[in-house]
């Protein structure tokens, strides 16, 4: 064999050794962009399923939000009278003695309420009683922000 026919042979491994290379980093390249693809439409698809609630029909006011450093301590009432505090259940009977405990451990001494706009005025009232017999002095009431017509 002459030299150029040894040369061009040579070439030719090399190039089909690089082309098997740029071949499998195309590969990868894709594998590293459709991976995160795909965990980016399973978050997406999973993240609204995620939010978990009591679902309560609020009332609309004029308020500017509250920020607070400390986790907030959030009793809910529901359209049908029942009383949650964190979205553990309680009774009327039982909200006061809870909220006394829960505050002993709690530097922040307050709490939000938030009812939704179909109950009672005056079970929201008793409520709002229950937890200033507590020791509660404050008490924030939660509302949807009104919208500009």
């Amino acid at each position: 064999m002459n030299k150029w026919k040894i040369f061009l042979l040579r070439v030719k491994a090399i190039a089909r050794k690089e082309f098997i290379q740029l071949a499998r980093d195309r590969r990868t390249v894709a594998l590293m962009v459709g991976m995160p693809l795909v965990l980016l439409i399973i978050f997406m698809v999973t993240a609204p399923m995620l939010q978990q609630g009591i679902k309560v029909n609020l009332p609309q006011a004029r308020a500017q939000s509250i920020k607070s450093e400390e986790q907030k301590l959030m009793i809910t009432i529901t359209k049908d009278q029942k009383i949650y505090i964190n979205k553990n259940p309680y009774t009327i009977g039982e909200l006061g003695t809870t909220l006394k405990a829960l505050q002993a451990y709690k530097k922040n001494k307050q709490v939000f309420l938030k009812a939704d706009k179909d109950v009672p005025y005056g079970f929201v009232v008793r409520v709002m009683s229950e937890i200033k017999a507590a020791g509660i002095q404050e008490l924030g009431m939660v509302t949807e922000p009104l919208h500009a017509r």
